[in-house]
């Protein structure tokens, strides 16, 4: 057995086991389309043909049996992926669980609307979808169903918070958040009416306090009708470049702004599925239904990868793959690496672990990154405040 059937082996066996989907046929395309994308770190159909075991001859033949993946109805992108997340996630019950929704623009044609697990200072992806829409900014209703069948999904874990940007900063979410049982974190425009701050209403960018200086608000009321009352955090932390303004359903603190600073580990995630790792942005695919399912093998690839770092790190096999002192690269891409060096240097292939639900060791590319987290968020000055009304 060749290193890469070895590798693909294990690969449909991890979705035999865990994922209920029962179409064989399916899984084994799948599998190889995920072995392709590990050994070539492209999301290129015509890249993967070095690496897949077959009786075909051309590389024509290849590539039409990835299109037929693809533009197949009948593939269930949630009964493949939500088990073997789920399973990711089994040792977190008693940890406090990161949501980061996102979106991110593919060719200024398509938006992904992206919840995803925050994990050791990277995102897993847990719920997607494609739409084809310009812009990056999307309605309510276009990510409720996704809300809710991540609050059914993870219906037993009872400490889960939503980190979000402006974009979703919107009368439908915070509603539809304050009437779940998730507390969460969003940063708000600079004009959003606010009312309690002072005794008129006024906008956020007028109470912006100066560079290292933070200002807590409870009870204030948002927008015109000021339905939606929570606690607010304005700062301008020194190791950013602009305010932030964060709405909050728990007790305004410090803790509030490292927690909405998490959210940023989803663009971490983007960077990797569109130019990093993965290079989703060479597919040449431009069609909704089919992305959603193109980002399945990028997300499954993903899963699998950061298991398997993270079993790298467990068995004390880092230095292996990473240079660094301490620990310089993601989980994905310690994972990565191990996993062609089984290709190309006969390495043993390790077991995937669930995710770790807590870093062993934090990555830090550089010394110079090392000693910014030390600073972290910190204040020179930090005012309290109640709401007037």
């Amino acid at each position: 057995m060749s290193n890469s059937t070895q590798l693909y082996s294990q690969v449909l066996g991890y979705l035999r086991q865990y994922s209920t989907y029962r179409d064989l046929r399916h899984l084994k395309t799948l599998a190889w389309m995920i072995n392709g994308l590990i050994c070539s770190g492209q999301l290129s159909l015509s890249a993967w043909e070095p690496y897949v075991d077959s009786y075909a001859k051309q590389a024509q033949s290849y590539e039409r049996r990835w299109h037929r993946f693809l533009e197949n109805i009948r593939i269930n992108v949630e009964k493949i992926y939500l088990p073997l997340a789920l399973l990711a996630l089994k040792d977190w019950e008693k940890h406090r669980l990161y949501l980061a929704l996102d979106t991110t623009m593919l060719w200024n044609r398509f938006c992904m609307i992206h919840i995803s697990v925050v994990c050791c200072g990277r995102a897993i992806p847990l719920l997607w979808r494609v739409l084809e829409h310009n812009s990056a900014t999307v309605a309510f209703k276009e990510y409720e169903v996704m809300l809710r069948k991540a609050r059914w999904l993870l219906r037993r874990d009872s400490d889960i918070m939503i980190l979000a940007d402006r974009g979703f900063a919107n009368h439908d979410f915070l509603s539809w958040l304050q009437k779940s049982n998730w507390h969460y974190c969003i940063r708000i425009p600079s004009d959003t009416c606010l009312h309690g701050v002072r005794r008129y209403p006024t906008h956020v960018k007028s109470i912006y306090p100066n560079r290292g200086q933070a200002a807590f608000y409870r009870n204030v009321g948002l927008w015109q009708d000021c339905l939606i009352r929570c606690n607010l955090v304005v700062a301008y932390p020194e190791v950013v470049s602009e305010h932030w303004a964060v709405v909050t359903d728990e007790e305004p603190a410090l803790k509030t702004l490292h927690e909405y600073a998490l959210r940023f580990c989803v663009e971490e995630l983007f960077l990797d599925s569109k130019s990093g790792a993965f290079e989703l942005e060479d597919s040449r695919i431009r069609d909704a239904e089919s992305l959603e399912r193109l980002y399945l093998i990028a997300a499954l690839a993903l899963l699998y990868s950061t298991t398997h770092g993270m079993a790298v790190q467990i068995a004390g096999l880092r230095t292996c793959v990473d240079p660094h002192w301490n620990r310089g690269l993601s989980y994905l891409k310690i994972g990565l690496r191990w996993l062609k060096g089984v290709i190309h240097k006969g390495r043993q292939l390790l077991t995937p672990i669930p995710l770790l639900s807590q870093d062993p060791q934090p990555s830090f590319a550089s010394n110079k990154a090392r000693q910014d987290d030390n600073l972290g968020i910190c204040f020179s000055r930090i005012y309290s405040f109640n709401s007037w009304v």
